[in-house]
């Protein structure tokens, strides 16, 4: 038999791994739960083991040296293969479970065409949606993560942005073309809006995007779900302030059209977020690092 050869420290290397991947220590720290000298002694012990300097210190910084930029592409994919060896030989009935939450049509648009991907690649892992509202207040208790939309979330969680967002104002074709093809106050102040309730700003938003600070609409009226918002303004009951995934392209009718061909930048953004413990779960470490590489 082969003598059996030194394993690594696996919490350094872990640690190196999410360093160069977050590309800051301090993010790597907070996603572990460690503090900054605890990541630096697991830094230090994986230097000593394989005997180079892998990032030089500059003030807080951490940078990559050319040893370590080689260590990380050549232990980087074996990490991986490992993680999945090790997952294979477990019991086939042994079903990993995930609490997600997330915003529902962002499920249906973003989340749900992807999963194929995720269940080919963990075939074990298997996630229960939750799409009520204040996702990020059930963390810990209820769900293991979310998916939010918001400006900045809560500091005390683990927080990844997805990506930003648009404010778009949706319409029939027969009422564009009433309304024409620039913004008008007067023929706007006769209308009806349908806003959404989560975020409660979108309609003051578009306004100040679309230089209408002074637009007083007919109505403004709410409601606590996209679908709802989509279907108001299908029927010509008015305009809909909707959000990226609010309008499903593909489920939504043909005849509904985007006023005016503008998109106004929205303050909100889609964000991953859990306590930072969570990570340490196998399967919300598993829906996190597919999340973040599949940029959904």
């Amino acid at each position: 038999m082969p003598a059996s050869r030194r394993m690594p420290p696996l919490r350094a290397l872990e640690a190196f791994v999410r360093i160069v991947r977050l590309g800051s220590a301090k993010a790597a720290a907070n996603e572990l739960g460690l503090s900054p000298s605890a990541l630096s002694r697991r830094v230090g012990a994986l230097e000593d083991f394989v005997g180079k300097r892998l990032f030089t210190r500059q003030h807080q910084a951490m940078r990559l040296t050319d040893d370590g930029q080689a260590f990380y592409n050549a232990v980087s994919p074996r990490l991986e293969e490992l993680a999945a060896a090790v997952e294979s030989q477990m019991e086939a009935g042994n079903v990993m479970r995930l609490h997600l939450g997330v915003p529902a049509l962002f499920a249906v648009a973003r989340l749900m065409p992807r999963l194929p991907e995720l269940r080919k690649l963990h075939p074990r892992l298997h996630i229960d949606l939750d799409t009520g509202s204040q996702l990020d207040s059930e963390l810990g208790d209820s769900i293991d993560a979310a998916i939010i939309l918001a400006k900045e979330p809560d500091p005390a969680l683990h927080a990844v942005r997805l990506s930003d967002n648009k404010v778009h104002a949706f319409a029939t074709r027969e009422l564009a073309a009433e309304l024409g093809e620039q913004p008008d106050i007067a023929r706007l102040s006769k209308q009806t809006f349908f806003v959404s309730t989560t975020p409660p700003d979108s309609f003051d938003v578009w306004k100040a995007g679309m230089g209408l600070e002074k637009l007083e609409p007919a109505s403004v009226d709410h409601y606590d779900a996209g679908p709802l918002l989509m279907m108001a303004a299908v029927q010509g009951l008015g305009i809909a302030i909707m959000h990226d995934d609010h309008f499903l392209r593909g489920t939504a009718s043909e005849n509904l059209v985007r006023l005016f061909g503008v998109a106004v930048d929205s303050p909100y953004s889609y964000w991953f977020v859990c306590r930072p413990r969570a990570l340490e779960a196998r399967p919300v470490r598993l829906f996190y690092d597919w999340l973040v590489k599949a940029a959904i």
